[in-house]
């Protein structure tokens, strides 16, 4: 489906901009707190109405007064998004009035020279609509007096926006990109990867743990093929440890890696192998994406490869392959798309049923089946049923004769006859009918 154009959703912190970007898209992709400034970074979706559809740009709130680099940083990203949209949505807040924010933001606006719809948010009462009259003063024609919260106004602004719009946009959706989300605990270096393969600063990037809250899509080319990246939230071990926008935020992780096809897991190859990368090579098994190691700042390691083949192999259930990379002087990187790429293809490959019928009469010649009494286990024949993952039904002559240790066993040299490294296999036993 063509797009109509891009509008960018701007603000002073804490306007509700995240509530009213849920409210439009009719989702819940935004991170939503009470807390200022929950949103960071830019992100990008899809926001369709009555049969047609335009990209909306999220972005964190702007108050140029605060020093702080972080704050900075997202002052950028607004920017960048501002520069993209062909219209732009100033959210304020009815209730507390023109703030000296608010006069700030209006000045790059006017500087910009953007169509500008002001959208005078919070008026959850028709009887408060006249609240919205002050922010004529900013310049940008009359006011749009809404609720984001309970949805008043918001399919009148849909209406209004399609009018405003282009109806045409250089920018196209991609249904054939293949999707990789970045996955790993806090302060792993997802974002300085994230940015290094899009090529320009598209997320913040800070030594602080937990900068990244939602997850930050960007579609990129190479080689031919086309990825849609993900970055996310870190991902903390312990349940206890996620209050309240962590919470959120890792919610949303958990969303991006069940929607993605390949998960990156990045692994501080300094640190080696600690239970928060469990935790997410788990994370991307649990939600069927196909798995590739990536081992982060190898530049100033001292751990060898050598030394971390076996724990990998060891620790690790779907038996993934590995990259070593450094996000800082580009080590690495170039080769790391192809590698997403090359595990995709198996991922939604399929293993005709004849050279599958003879894998199975293999198995029954390597190791004997399990039995129980008199009764042993019988694999009779099987097929793919599906791909992403791939699927495998065996029919046996007794699926209660099946251990958990024989089932792993197949599952394992399915994956080394069919060089399914990394690819969350699926094995069903079933009876024959």
């Amino acid at each position: 489906m063509k797009l109509e154009g891009t509008v960018a959703i701007v603000g002073f912190p804490n306007v509700g901009k995240s509530t009213l970007v849920n409210r439009l898209t009719a989702t819940r992709q935004a991170v939503v707190h009470e807390t200022q400034g929950t949103t960071r970074d830019r992100k990008e979706l899809l926001c369709e109405w009555n049969g047609r559809q335009f990209l909306l740009i999220d972005t964190g709130g702007v108050d140029i007064a605060d020093p702080s680099p972080i704050t900075r940083q997202i002052a950028v990203q607004a920017r960048a998004a501002i520069a993209e949209a062909d219209l732009v949505l100033f959210v304020v807040d009815a209730r507390a009035g023109i703030t000296p924010g608010d006069e700030e933001l209006a000045q790059i606006l006017r500087e910009a020279k953007k169509n500008v719809l002001v959208l005078a948010n919070k008026i959850d009462d028709p009887s408060q609509e006249t609240l919205a009259l002050e922010f004529h003063r900013l310049g940008f024609g009359e006011p749009f007096p809404l609720s984001g919260l309970h949805g008043s106004n918001t399919g009148d602004l849909l209406d209004e926006i399609l009018e405003l719009l282009p109806g045409e946009s250089t920018r196209e959706t991609h249904d054939d990109a293949i999707r990789i989300a970045i996955l790993g605990r806090p302060n792993v270096g997802k974002s300085s990867l994230y940015n290094k393969l899009v090529g320009e600063e598209r997320t913040i990037v800070s030594e602080v743990p937990g900068t990244t809250r939602d997850t930050i899509d960007t579609i990129i080319e190479h080689d031919g093929r086309t990825f849609q990246l993900v970055d996310t939230a870190g991902l903390r071990r312990k349940r206890k440890q996620r209050q309240g926008i962590e919470y959120y935020s890792e919610l949303r992780a958990t969303e991006a890696a069940e929607r993605a096809d390949v998960a990156l897991v990045l692994i501080d190859a300094g640190q080696g192998i600690v239970e928060g990368d469990i935790t997410a090579v788990e994370l991307a098994r649990k939600t069927h994406c196909a798995t590739l190691i990536v081992l982060a700042k190898w530049d100033i390691s001292e751990v060898t490869i050598e030394e971390v083949r076996p724990e990998l192999q060891r620790r690790l259930r779907q038996r993934p392959d590995f990259i070593t990379i450094s996000s800082h002087t580009g080590r690495g990187v170039s080769r790391l798309l192809g590698k997403a790429a090359e595990l995709y293809d198996r991922y939604v490959s399929r293993v005709p049923t004849a050279e599958l019928n003879r894998f199975i009469a293999e198995l029954k010649e390597l190791r004997q089946a399990p039995s129980k009494g008199v009764r042993r286990l019988n694999l009779l024949y099987g097929a793919q049923v599906t791909t992403r993952p791939p699927r495998f039904r065996f029919t046996v002559n007794d699926p209660g004769l099946v251990t958990r240790d024989y089932a792993y066993w197949v599952e394992n040299q399915l994956r080394e006859r069919f060089q399914l490294e990394g690819v969350p296999v699926v094995v069903d036993f079933r009876a024959r009918s």
